[in-house]
């Protein structure tokens, strides 16, 4: 054989060797690896069912809570125009007496 080939020779015999070698992977190894990925996904997805529920549940409470403060804030409307009125009265009964 010509000098250059037996130079390459054992560079072509270790790479055709690690191709040989590192082949595929076996079904056994596969889903031991798939095994572990999915109960890793199901445990994620088990708290993101756990954290939607929860908040879905404060949106709830927050949307009620909204309601409450509006009904608040129309009571409290209500009750400063009744406290207007009495001021207004107030004021116009110290004119009255003032005057006599």
């Amino acid at each position: 054989m010509s000098q250059p080939f037996m130079k390459l020779a054992p560079v072509a015999l270790v790479l055709v060797g690690s191709l040989a070698l590192g082949g595929c992977a076996t079904k056994g190894f596969v889903r031991e690896q798939v095994a572990t990925v999915n109960q890793r996904v199901d445990a994620l997805d088990t708290r993101l069912q756990t954290t939607d529920g929860t908040a879905k549940q404060a949106l709830a409470e927050a949307q009620s809570a909204s309601g409450q403060a509006q009904n608040n804030g129309q009571r409290l409307d209500q009750l400063n125009a009744r406290v207007d009125g009495v001021e207004q009265q107030m004021q116009e009964a110290r004119r009255k007496r003032a005057r006599n």
